[in-house]
């Protein structure tokens, strides 16, 4: 008898726990949504922000120079 109720109260404890540490993790997530629901990442950049690639250069390069880039980068 007294180990049963010992297994029983272990797996209360660890129903408790488990229970318990779902919750926080619930919680947790449910807090990062908030604080990142209003963020803009699509918004322009502010500052000294350069522009990666320009259009247009494309249009001067031949078909061999394209050919070689694609080779060189293993695209």
């Amino acid at each position: 008898m007294k180990s049963w109720l010992s297994m029983a109260f272990q797996t209360i404890k660890v129903f408790v726990i488990f229970t318990g540490c779902t919750i926080l993790f619930y919680y947790g997530i449910m807090w990062l949504n908030e604080e990142y629901q209003d963020y803009h990442r699509y918004d322009e950049p502010q500052g000294a922000a350069v522009k990666v690639s320009a259009s247009g250069t494309d249009e001067d390069r031949s078909l061999l120079d394209r050919l070689i880039l694609f080779y060189l980068n293993g695209e």
